[in-house]
């Protein structure tokens, strides 16, 4: 039997793009060999010929007009790797709508528009492929698409973004503060040199909408999610961590019951004797919580040109086996899963955990009484209080207080009132311990 061949388009040739294209190149023969799948690299969508020339890519296929990669009647894969949520997501759409199966890293799109897309690609006889949208060359979305489909997934508690947990391992091992600890991130080439989007949340904020959407059959926007960053830590939080037994970690957390899905980004304190506290440096994990398989740890690297590639390129043969299949009266071999359930999104008010407080507060007798009693007020029931760093210049001592459970409304209620208190200078630290 002959060889298929599937023409691929390419929408963006950057680092992530550069790298696709030299290894659908120079790999085309290997994988024509372990597959039966030619995969020839047609068309590819990018302003900055330069980049093309870079990654080896003949000039005369390169062009600025999407209309030359969507319409080329022989692509039957478009690969998307424009980044951000327009043009992609118009790009995205107009090839589900023509019959191509498509292959995107396009978190922000798929965590905003996902279930249309799904539903769109189900309609059309394709499918959209995004493995790499989330923790880069560690499989995760496949495995939620097929091998845990018998489950009914309860939970998904993920580490998620590779710069801030890069930076949070700094700021542990080292005792760096934020700043330092950032800095030395980007000078590594692991944060952006606007680092917003990463240690303000919104990068692992995205991936979240897209496990759970895809965990709980239903439609979880980012919107929808909890969201708070790293850069109100302080160097002092992770030794009181370390001396209570946690760790600090950025954390994306889901879960489902009756009454609908709870979704949040934010720094927490993890036991150190849990798995997720001891993932350090750029590597993600994702923790995934199912009825039927128990608990299962998915743990690589979440970031990089080679991991990423990987994942894409291994979308893009799962894809052109599709097409082949379909080609031969088959059918596709995967399902094009769409959204079942219309669960709600609990506020984040509805939250029951433990708290971690750090405060700033007068050294002078009576004191801890005080907050005492606005913890009572609002029924929050104090675990431990301990007394840390002393500024006699200033007459200020620095409180570290834990809770027993609580709810997250009257927690958010107490430290309100708790922030009044004449013998309160300041509320430094507020974190959710996560068990």
């Amino acid at each position: 039997m002959g060889e298929e061949r599937i023409g691929i388009g390419l929408l963006g040739i950057g680092v992530i793009g550069g790298g696709v294209a030299r290894n659908l190149q120079d790999r085309e023969e290997t994988y024509a060999q372990q597959t039966g799948l030619r995969l020839r690299l047609l068309r590819v969508l990018e302003r900055d010929r330069w980049k093309a020339e870079g990654a080896g890519v003949d000039p005369t296929i390169v062009s600025d007009d999407p209309a030359a990669v969507l319409g080329d009647k022989t692509i039957g894969i478009i690969i998307e790797l424009l980044g951000g949520e327009h043009p992609a997501y118009d790009l995205i759409k107009e090839a589900l709508l023509s019959g191509r199966y498509v292959v995107t890293a396009n978190k922000e799109v798929m965590a905003k528009h996902g279930p249309e897309l799904l539903a769109l690609a189900h309609e059309r006889g394709v499918d959209i492929l995004f493995e790499a949208s989330v923790a880069s060359g560690t499989p995760v979305i496949a495995p939620l698409r097929r091998d845990l489909l018998s489950n009914e997934i309860t939970s998904i508690r993920a580490i998620i973004n590779g710069t801030t947990n890069y930076i949070l391992t700094r700021m542990s091992k080292e005792g760096m503060e934020f700043e330092e600890a950032l800095r030395q991130a980007q000078e590594l080439g692991y944060a952006e040199p606007d680092p917003t989007n990463d240690v303000e949340g919104f990068d692992s904020t995205y991936k979240l909408a897209i496990l759970a959407s895809l965990a709980f059959h239903t439609s979880v926007h980012p919107d929808q999610i909890h969201r708070e960053g790293i850069t109100s830590l302080s160097g002092r939080d992770f030794r009181y961590a370390a001396e209570l037994g946690y760790a600090i970690k950025l954390l994306a957390l889901a879960r489902k019951d009756k009454d609908g899905v709870e979704a949040r980004v934010h720094p927490a304190l993890v036991p150190r004797g849990e798995l997720l506290a001891n993932v350090d440096g750029v590597v993600n994990a994702i923790q995934v919580e199912g009825d039927l398989v128990g608990r299962v740890l998915f743990q690589g690297p979440g970031a990089g040109p080679q991991p990423t590639s990987s994942a894409i390129i291994a979308n893009v043969i799962d894809a052109a086996q599709s097409i082949a299949a379909a080609r031969a009266g088959r059918g596709p071999d995967r399902l094009a899963l769409r959204p079942s359930l219309s669960l709600p999104v609990k506020p984040v008010t509805e939250l029951g955990t433990r708290y971690y407080l750090r405060l700033e507060v007068a050294d002078r007798p009576g004191v801890l009484a005080q907050i005492a009693r606005s913890f009572g007020d609002h029924q929050v029931s104090i675990a431990s209080v301990i007394q840390k760093e002393t500024d006699e210049a200033s007459q200020t001592a620095e409180l570290v207080v834990m809770t027993h459970l609580a709810r997250e409304d009257d927690m958010q209620r107490t430290m309100a009132e708790v922030a009044e208190l004449q013998v309160v200078s300041r509320i430094g630290t507020f974190l959710r311990v996560e068990n």
